[in-house]
């Protein structure tokens, strides 16, 4: 999750910072890289936590919340944002996950520990 949060304020920095198209195309492909290893990490985290008899639960939870509701919203937000503060609306993104880099780090720790 640490890893996921900071590739996230790089890519997300980058598209707020330019549009080359070499630099995109270093950093793009991060969310590829990101949306996976956070999906993982998070499954990796529910059946570590999760009382096996409500992992199904758990999942359909992520699912819903996190993958569903969550992404619906900032989608919405996203057109509106954009319209009003171009490409300087990526630095929300990368607001987003600069705020998700404390509570990464502290879910690595508790896990290491």
């Amino acid at each position: 999750m640490v890893l996921v949060a900071a590739a996230g304020i790089i890519r997300w920095g980058t598209a707020a910072l330019t549009a080359s198209f070499p630099l995109m195309a270093l950093v793009e492909p991060l969310h590829g890289l990101t949306f996976a290893l956070l999906h993982l990490t998070c499954m990796d985290v529910i059946v570590r936590v999760v009382p096996k008899e409500l992992a199904a639960t758990a999942q359909a939870f992520y699912a819903t919340v996190a993958m569903g509701a969550v992404s619906a919203l900032i989608t919405v937000a996203s057109g509106p944002l954009y319209g009003s503060f171009g490409a300087s609306s990526f630095w929300g993104m990368a607001l987003m996950c600069s705020a998700a880099l404390p509570l990464a780090w502290s879910i690595f720790a508790n896990q290491s520990a």
